[in-house]
């Protein structure tokens, strides 16, 4: 049937997708791998920064209870050189989480870089499609996730330290050292369980992510047949329909002039014809143009007897902010409504009821 989106994405379906930032991507996957490297890198660093961060704590703690050394060096002082300590301790760990998650984010949407993303985009907020997205299938999707995986990675961090209880509860008495050694042994069990699980649901939410994308991807069978047409033409063809589409729309343009109130010059370089009609909330551009345009858009206008009134600051703002066919915004509303004023007044014309 017509209007059904069957068929897969072409290439260039695709690469204008992710221009625009449109990708499959899983925010799990990124937070589950940034949880199993930072489990990773506190296994392998996690004692030696224990060691140093002990050893910075007992420096710094003899230094603050030496006021003299507080006076000759200053609280400052003692409390940088403590903050540098820690953050040198705990960079190796940092970094690694920050490695682990650029790398799952190159290897879901690669590397090259989608500047459109950055524009604001308005289409965004609009209410009906954000409600269709809040009360879509994906809300569902997300619903039973999150409550998938509260419950997954709970049940394995329960059944993980219920067995231990007893364990833990022999644990008192012990010297601070081997507790802290015996309890993050235990947490680390625990977390590498969970980071597995966590991961095992990022990969079904990645999937998920992945046959949306292609879905929202699909395209008719028209636009595939008129993407390969247009993709079939030399570019000889594409320039020369390209143009006949520029001069059949200047064409129209040109058309409406005899139907505008005025016409705006700058007075040589820019022309814009306005209309007012009551049906619409503000006069409309109906046609505008540089150059040799504007110059043909004036002889027109004098040509039915147009008004062509100079206001070069008026004339350059119409050209540059209102599109043919489009009203005035409300920030010029004042000025045009002078101008027409004033060509109303001495042409002794009226607005159409």
């Amino acid at each position: 049937m017509a209007g059904e989106k069957t068929e897969k994405a072409t290439p260039k379906r695709r690469e204008e997708a992710r221009e625009k930032g449109q990708v499959a991507k899983s925010m799990d996957l990124n937070g589950a791998a940034v949880l199993l490297a930072s489990l990773l890198a506190l296994a392998s660093f996690g004692p030696r920064m224990a060691e140093r961060l002990g050893a910075l704590m007992r420096t710094t703690l003899g230094l603050i209870s030496d006021p003299s050394v507080v006076e000759r060096e200053g609280i400052g002082s003692v409390l940088g050189a403590a903050g540098t300590a820690a953050f040198a301790a705990g960079a190796p760990i940092a970094l690694i989480c920050l490695l682990a998650g650029v790398i799952v984010s190159v290897l879901q949407v690669g590397i090259k870089p989608m500047p459109k993303t950055l524009k604001p985009d308005f289409k965004r907020m609009d209410p009906f499609k954000g409600a269709k997205n809040l009360f879509g299938p994906h809300l569902l999707f997300e619903t039973v996730k999150t409550v998938v995986k509260v419950g997954v990675v709970g049940t394995i961090a329960g059944l993980a330290l219920f067995p231990k209880l007893e364990e833990i509860g022999a644990l008192v008495g012990m010297s601070a050292s081997e507790l802290l050694s015996r309890m993050a042994a235990t947490v680390l069990g625990i977390a590498w369980r969970a980071g597995i699980a966590y991961l095992l649901i990022a990969a079904v939410d990645y999937a998920w992510q992945r046959y949306r994308h292609e879905k929202q991807l699909r395209m008719e069978k028209q636009e595939v047949k008129e993407e390969h047409k247009g993709q079939s033409l030399p570019a000889e063809v594409k320039m020369a329909q390209r143009r006949r589409a520029m001069q059949l729309a200047r064409a129209r343009m040109l058309a409406e002039v005899p139907q505008a109130d005025v016409v705006v010059t700058n007075p040589t370089h820019f022309a814009v014809a306005l209309r007012y009609e009551a049906a619409h909330a503000a006069p409309q551009v109906v046609a505008k143009g540089m150059d040799l345009v504007a110059q043909k858009i004036r002889a027109i206008a004098e040509q039915h007897g147009i008004p062509v009134i100079s206001d070069p600051p008026l004339a350059r703002s119409l050209h540059k902010v209102v599109e043919v066919g489009h009203v005035i915004p409300e920030a010029l509303y004042q000025a045009v409504a002078q101008l027409l004023a004033f060509v109303y007044r001495t042409a002794g014309r009226r607005v159409a009821a």
